[in-house]
């Protein structure tokens, strides 16, 4: 049985590399949907919702999905696996919590279940890294959480709204910050704000079949 999923998250780069990640599960899979800002247009089985410079799971944007008569069953994509933060975010109707270190077969069968009616949570092996899809960034050297902070920077957050929005510390936070900032080469925020800007790290940009999101 080939599912129908729609991958929400408001990065083209993120969820363009998700798409490519199931690309060699055609058969199973059948992306109809790239979603940032706005309602799922068309039916779908699961809208895997990335967390990539967005909320968590138990915030307002995946209680839109839970609530849209066009979603079936909702999944999230996370690092995050707070025992308290999974409770609240199945608490909410989401069907699956699952983890970005799952490889693409497994995470393929995790929504094929989920599709199927099952609650699926995947967790986290320790600090087991990402391992498919894309990030910006990515090229210059970043790793998916260097990218995700800076990213956050970029549309102008602070270190603490930074820290709440991703449940890091903020010692972690100023670590990423400093380990990109070295990585690309700028010795200050206005500075890692521009590269950002330049490299693509802003929000509704995402194509939604096909065609550019614009702002009105």
């Amino acid at each position: 049985m080939v599912i129908r999923v729609a991958l929400v998250n408001d990065d083209e780069v993120v969820v363009r590399g998700l798409d490519a990640m199931m690309r060699s599960y055609s058969h199973r899979v059948e992306v109809v949907e790239l979603v940032a800002g706005r309602p799922v247009g068309q039916p779908v089985d699961v809208a895997l919702y990335d967390t990539f410079g967005m909320g968590q799971g138990n915030g307002p944007a995946v209680q839109r999905l839970v609530d849209s008569p066009q979603v079936r069953s909702v999944a999230v994509y996370t690092w995050n696996f707070q025992p308290w933060l999974t409770r609240d975010t199945l608490s909410t109707g989401v069907r699956g919590y699952l983890s970005k270190s799952l490889p693409a077969a497994r995470l393929v069968d995790a929504l094929h279940a989920i599709a199927a009616g099952q609650l699926v949570v995947s967790p986290s092996r320790g600090r087991s890294s990402l391992v498919g899809g894309d990030w910006p960034g990515r090229e210059e050297g970043l790793t998916a959480r260097e990218a995700e902070v800076l990213s956050l920077i970029t549309m102008g957050l602070s270190n603490q709204e930074i820290a709440e929005r991703t449940l890091l510390s903020l010692n972690s936070i100023k670590s990423y910050i400093r380990s990109a900032y070295r990585k690309i080469d700028v010795d200050s925020r206005s500075k890692a704000v521009l590269w950002g800007v330049e490299h693509g790290m802003r929000a509704d940009r995402v194509r939604i079949n096909g065609s550019p999101a614009r702002e009105g």
